[in-house]
């Protein structure tokens, strides 16, 4: 099955990861803002917010809910077209950058488009969110049209629970409560 077509613009500072999906953009929108499960598109984590609203803290924690991987600040709620956050890799030091999902209904599907701004250029995130964009679309596509992850991704997911014991200790939940 060939790959699905990812148009993609980036620079330094920013970067652009557009998609068609085959599905409504009711269920885009509600794979991608889940709070009662884990999201495969965003690697198997699952979104933890007191409230889905603009200002409101939010975090991504593993599967099992003891570790944080991200932490940021609900910037745009306007459902079903566009949800921005910030967003920082709790393992690492580095700034936060903006992450903003919009979705646009087409005659057969979605546009959905994931767009990572305000990068700082040569840091470890930066080079992480431009790698790991292509596997959000690629697996929010699949999980909307098929009803799951590819098996490689599955198969990740796998490896990641079975690796998460040596997620960095700064990483554990009770050191992030209050974000």
């Amino acid at each position: 099955m060939p790959k699905p077509a990812i148009a993609k613009e980036t620079s330094a500072t920013q970067a652009l990861f557009r998609i068609h999906i085959r599905g409504a953009l009711q269920d885009v929108w509600d794979e991608i803002t889940r709070t009662d499960d884990v999201i495969p598109c965003f690697f198997n984590m699952r979104m933890h917010a007191a409230r889905l609203a603009r200002g409101a803290p939010m975090q991504m924690r593993t599967k099992s809910g003891k570790y944080v991987g991200v932490v940021g600040e609900i910037l745009e709620w306007d459902p079903p077209r566009r949800f921005a956050h910030t967003f920082r890799f709790t393992q690492m030091d580095d700034p936060p950058c903006k992450v903003s999902y919009e979705l646009v209904p087409k005659d057969d599907g979605v546009e959905f488009t994931l767009r990572i701004s305000e990068l700082t250029p040569g840091t470890k995130s930066a080079k992480q969110m431009t790698q790991g964009a292509v596997m959000i679309l690629n697996t929010l596509k699949a999980v909307i049209e098929t009803g799951r992850p590819t098996l490689g991704t599955r198969a990740l997911f796998a490896l990641f629970a079975l690796l998460e014991p040596l997620t960095p200790k700064r990483c554990r939940v009770e050191n992030w409560s209050d974000n």
